[in-house]
């Protein structure tokens, strides 16, 4: 089961941003699935479903963003080559 989320935006909004409304809210429904992944609240494959995509697709895509695919620290990254 899925629920929906109604947001209103100005008519010419897309029109503005030289997009297809279609165009406009894909774009839209990744750039929040983008956002809650880089905040860390959800998951890449929880994102890629908010954003209709397949989770490769996504992960590809995040650098349109700004977002990069792995945000690991100094401390995280030695653990994970300790533990590998």
């Amino acid at each position: 089961m899925s629920l929906q989320l109604k947001i209103d935006y100005p008519e010419n909004l897309p029109d503005a941003l030289q997009q297809t409304r279609e165009q406009f809210e894909q774009e839209a429904k990744m750039a929040m699935a983008v956002k809650l992944f880089e905040m860390k609240r959800i998951s890449s494959g929880t994102a890629a479903q908010l954003a209709n995509i397949d989770r490769v697709s996504f992960l590809l895509n995040l650098y349109h963003y700004g977002v990069p695919m792995i945000d690991l620290t100094q401390e995280e990254l030695t653990a994970d080559f300790d533990n590998a």
